[in-house]
């Protein structure tokens, strides 16, 4: 890891004024060591009477990123990084990686939580490497954090802003090899949005990829208001928020999700009209048929004997057949803007997986709990010390 590539950012100074001043409601713990770091205890609410899915209940900047009393941005930072493909085995943490420079349209986030996505372990085991950024790679596509440098012709954004975003525009296509899961990460102003004041660091971390996700894919499958949608795998983090989206924000006549029993509530909580429990039945036997299927879970074959003529059907992973079809979604941080005020409403809401929020030293677990397929909305790192 020490290889890892040596340019770095001249020091800045982090001026107090420009940081959320703490408050007792943060109970905000500042540390007297240079760059210090604020913590707070995470309290959990659940989104359902039997806790199968919590939301991470804690103030807005009662995360590690408000570095109130941080003078300078270091040369090296703490990150977890790769310099082999494999499964999580191959990660390591690294205490010596160069922080990454900042390009002109780009602003430095002090990164508070990162969220885990399945195409974090495909690109980590190999499956990108013609696309994929040189090794070794600090992985990490989602994060959620506090801007402490801006580019030259960053517009929008200022030091001290609390910013949420998916950093790579395209997740396979030359993503970037300073990833999320590191104490700071460089990124475009355009694929970030200001986090809504209402949720915490660890629950706006788990949202862009996901959320992003879950808009382009009805938007590319038409869907509009009066239709209906069947989502398989409601309760994973792009299929309970394609459920939200649906009823929410495009105004969905019906939603059916599928999930397994402990899950059939939270689904409900969400918004579905229909909850279908795929340990007692198999969807594609049953007689209704829906405008749009969204697949989150591969089972594309399954899904096109359920939709409609004329409709369409979303395929994340696995095979594709007519009239399904699978795209890779775009990173944008007008789509995150688009929807804060959902999100800033209540009616949209982040799912924490309750396993979670990991802490930092546990990236390897968080990554093999990832990989079982059995998470319950996002699985999210965070405190990032």
């Amino acid at each position: 890891m020490q290889a890892f590539l040596s340019s770095s950012i001249l020091t800045n100074p982090c001026p107090r004024s420009l940081f959320p001043r703490p408050t007792t409601q943060s109970r905000l713990l500042l540390s007297s060591v240079t760059g210090a770091r604020t913590s707070a205890a995470t309290a959990r609410r659940s989104v359902q009477g039997d806790g199968s899915a919590r939301c991470v209940v804690t103030p807005a900047s009662s995360s590690p990123a408000v570095a109130a009393a941080a003078t300078e941005v270091p040369e090296k930072m703490k990150a977890w990084a790769y310099d082999e493909y494999g499964d999580a085995g191959v990660l390591k943490l690294d205490e010596a990686v160069s922080v990454p420079p900042v390009g002109e349209d780009q602003v430095l986030v002090r990164v508070a939580a990162a969220a885990l996505n399945p195409v974090d372990s495909k690109r980590r085991m190999g499956k990108f490497k013609a696309t994929d950024s040189p090794l070794p790679t600090v992985p990490g596509y989602d994060m959620a954090g506090v801007v402490v440098k801006v580019g030259s012709q960053v517009k929008n954004l200022k030091e001290g802003d609390e910013v949420y975003g998916h950093i790579s525009e395209k997740v396979l296509e030359g993503p970037k090899q300073y990833g999320s899961l590191a104490e700071y990460t460089a990124v475009e102003e355009k694929l970030v949005a200001v986090k809504p004041k209402n949720i915490d660091f660890a629950q706006a971390a788990g949202l862009p990829l996901a959320i992003e996700t879950a808009h382009e894919g009805l938007e590319r499958a038409g869907f509009s208001a009066g239709k209906s949608i069947l989502v398989l795998g409601g309760a994973g983090g792009v299929g309970s928020l394609v459920i939200q989206l649906a009823k929410q924000v495009f105004g969905a006549s019906k939603v059916a999700a599928t999930a397994s029993t402990p899950k059939l509530e939270l689904l409900k909580s969400l918004g579905a009209d229909v909850a279908i429990d795929y340990t007692k039945e198999n969807f594609e036997e049953l007689p209704e048929k829906y405008d749009v299927v969204f697949d989150a879970v591969g089972q594309g074959d399954k899904a096109v004997k359920v939709v409609k003529e004329g409709g369409s059907v979303v395929v994340l992973t696995g095979a594709v057949a007519p009239p399904g079809f699978r795209f890779v979604v775009t990173s944008d941080g007008s789509v995150l803007t688009k929807l804060n005020p959902y999100l800033e409403s209540g009616k949209v809401k982040p799912i924490v997986d309750p396993k979670g929020p990991f802490p930092f030293s546990q990236v390897v677990e968080a990554f093999s709990y990832l990989e079982t397929g059995r998470a319950t909305g996002k699985v999210v790192i965070s405190p990032i010390p």
